[in-house]
């Protein structure tokens, strides 16, 4: 089964049109994930992550998966002074590239990335979390829902992207990633303590609420 488009190309088009531009740090991020084939969030899941944030009122974010700290710049942006992004990565050189972009935005003193394994790493940090961003290696991603749920809040918000996978979660015969994405999906639809949904902006992002 071929990839699906998503969202239609031409509405597509016209969002990135619409959308304000982005200041010059984020554009040259943009622009480096590009030339590289590097997969970021990029601006229309990056306002909803940020608008999320605000709307939560969150304080304290735990990003799986940082890469060079796309994401996490465009949570900075919308914390409350105080606030804090702890983010997880990998690459130690995505983690130098991240502390630069975000010295250039002026938004170094909110976030700060840990080196390892997100999964390792989320049982190291004492919750609770307002918002819980999971954006790791996909066939982690159940492993990774039963590991953020118990970091996060009553009220707070676990996102994730890519839960629509280009469509290959519709696939007969789902590889490793796929059959993750689709057992996550359906982790947080049939788990009481959430209300979810799934927006389906770019890759596909879900928003779960803990009720409790």
């Amino acid at each position: 089964m071929a990839e699906l488009e998503l969202v239609h190309r031409e509405i597509e088009q016209y969002l990135y049109q619409v959308t304000p531009k982005r200041d010059a740090v984020l554009k040259d991020m943009e622009e480096l994930a590009e030339r590289r084939g590097f997969p970021i969030v990029g601006p229309l899941v990056g306002r909803l992550l940020h608008l999320l944030a605000k709307i939560s009122g969150a304080r304290r974010i735990l990003e799986l998966g940082s890469g060079y700290g796309y994401s996490a710049y465009w949570f900075a942006k919308a914390l409350p002074e105080g606030g804090r992004v702890i983010g997880t990565e990998g690459s130690r050189e995505n983690i130098r590239m991240a502390v630069e972009y975000l010295a250039r935005g002026g938004l170094a003193d909110k976030v700060e990335i840990r080196h390892g394994d997100a999964l390792n790493l989320i049982e190291q940090e004492p919750g609770p979390f307002d918002l819980i961003f999971n954006d790791i290696d996909k066939y982690q991603y159940p492993e990774a829902f039963r590991k953020a749920l118990p970091k996060l809040r009553p009220g707070g918000l676990l996102v994730s992207d890519n839960v629509l996978w280009s469509g290959r979660i519709l696939q007969r015969n789902l590889d490793e990633d796929s059959s993750a994405i689709r057992k996550y999906n359906e982790l947080i639809y049939q788990t009481p303590e959430l209300f979810s949904i799934i927006v389906p902006l770019r890759d596909g992002v879900s928003v779960s609420l803990k009720l409790r």
